[in-house]
C-alpha cells in the first residue's frame, strides 16, 4: 500500500499523520523486511532521537486497529515476537525457514484460487487471508543433510558397548 494511500486512510479516520507515524510507516513499508517493534523503535530512533518506545507501541496498535498494518507471528520462529508490514493490495503467503528464520513472500494465482475455494465451500466472505508456510530453505536443507551424515558417521565410529560374557545356564534336573 502506498504511503499516500495510508495517509488518506488515516485522514478518513480523523487521525493525523505525525512525523513519528510517518517515520514508522516508511520503515515498515520501505525496508522490505519484517520488523518487530523493538527493531522498528531502534531504526526510528536513528531518524528521530526524540522518539520513544511508548510512541512506537501506541502507533503500531493504532495502525493495526485501523487495518493499515498487519501483525504477523511468522510461525513463532523467534518465540512470541510479532512483526509488522503494511497491508498490501495483493495477498501473499509468508514462507519461513524454521532453521535460519529467512522469510520469503509468495504471490500468485494459487492463493487466489484457495481463497475462492474457501468462500464457495463454506459460503464464507474472506476479508483477510494470511498464509504461513514453514520448512527449510535450500541452504538449510543442505546443512541439515550434512549434519545428519556427520551424526551417522559418528554413530558408526563410536565404540560399541562390550557384551558381558554370560555363564552358561544350568538346567534344573527333573526327577
Amino acid at each position: 500500500m502506498a504511503l499516500d494511500s495510508i495517509e488518506g486512510s488515516l485522514k478518513e479516520r480523523g487521525v493525523r499523520l505525525t512525523r513519528q507515524r510517518q517515520i514508522l510507516l516508511e520503515l515498515i513499508d520501505k525496508t522490505g523486511e519484517h520488523l518487530d517493534a523493538e527493531r522498528l523503535f531502534q531504526m526510528a530512533k536513528e531518524k528521530d532521537p526524540k522518539l520513544n518506545r511508548v510512541t512506537v507501541y501506541r502507533t503500531l496498535k493504532m495502525l493495526k486497529t485501523s487495518g493499515l498494518v498487519d501483525e504477523l507471528d511468522l510461525m513463532h520462529h523467534v518465540g512470541d515476537q510479532h512483526y509488522y508490514e503494511t497491508r498490501l493490495k495483493q495477498e501473499h503467503a509468508h514462507v519461513i525457514c524454521l532453521r535460519c528464520g529467512k522469510v520469503e513472500e509468495f504471490f500468485g494465482e494459487p492463493l487466489q484460487r484457495l481463497r475462492k475455494q474457501i468462500e464457495s465451500h463454506f459460503g464464507f466472505q474472506v476479508l483477510l487471508a494470511r498464509t504461513e508456510v514453514g520448512g527449510y530453505c535450500a541452504h538449510c536443507q543442505t546443512l541439515r543433510a550434512r549434519e545428519v551424515k556427520e551424526l551417522r558417521m559418528l554413530a558408526l565410529d563410536a565404540p560399541k558397548p562390550a557384551m558381558a560374557a554370560r555363564a552358561p545356564r544350568k538346567r534344573a534336573r527333573r526327577s
